[in-house]
């Protein structure tokens, strides 16, 4: 059941990835992973230098599903002006990060902005 789940799991990663990303990151042994500049819970180092977080996590979880290792990534620290250069640029393989939107209360003549589909990691557009 795991397998296949992993499977599944790669396969879907491959189709978002675009095969050329997909090969660069094998190619050089390791996933370059856009993470938030420091936020506490999604991604901050801890006081080794060690990152730590939810986005984080889900880093490790890429690398492990492509390379093998969950070991094999390395982390840029972005804001959320600099994330979408940084991915179109090839800077970074994925994306990994808390959304920008607020979590405030709406009204009804104040509706809340409309959900995009993207979902919480990103990967670079077929090269």
């Amino acid at each position: 059941m795991r397998k296949t789940a992993l499977l599944i799991g790669i396969f879907f990663l491959e189709a978002a990835m675009g095969q050329s990303t997909l090969e660069s990151v094998r190619s050089k042994g390791y996933l370059q992973c856009g993470v938030n500049t420091g936020l506490a819970g999604f991604s901050q180092p801890d006081s080794r230098g060690v990152w730590r977080g939810i986005d984080v996590d889900l880093c490790r979880a890429v690398a492990a599903a492509v390379l093998g290792d969950a070991s094999k990534v390395r982390y840029t620290p972005l804001t959320a002006q600099q994330r979408f250069t940084a991915l179109q640029s090839g800077e970074v393989d994925v994306l990994s990060q808390a959304p920008g939107s607020s979590m405030a209360p709406r009204s009804a003549s104040s509706p809340a902005p409309p959900r995009s589909s993207t979902s919480p990691i990103t990967s670079a557009p077929t090269r």
